[in-house]
């Protein structure tokens, strides 16, 4: 069975990898800490979420970031 990660997980991998873009541009200490800071809170936020969901925490993550960085098209209305 599949993992659907909350909306909130995804929305944090989507600050994260954001965050991580803007290091590619500007590797600042500033943009460098501001994404270890992002990564931080997702890393935690899925830890919590695996222990309480009773699933492996690597598989949550790949989940996520799947989610996050290749979202599936919305059905037409």
């Amino acid at each position: 069975m599949a993992i659907e990660p909350p909306a909130e997980l995804i929305d944090l991998q989507r600050a994260s990898d954001h965050a991580h873009a803007q290091v590619r541009e500007n590797p600042t200490d500033e943009v460098w800490a501001e994404w270890r800071d992002r990564a931080g809170e997702v890393q935690s936020a899925v830890t919590a979420y695996a222990k309480e969901i009773g699933e492996p925490r690597n598989a949550l993550e790949a989940a996520v970031k799947k989610a996050a960085r290749y979202p599936e098209p919305q059905p037409e209305a």
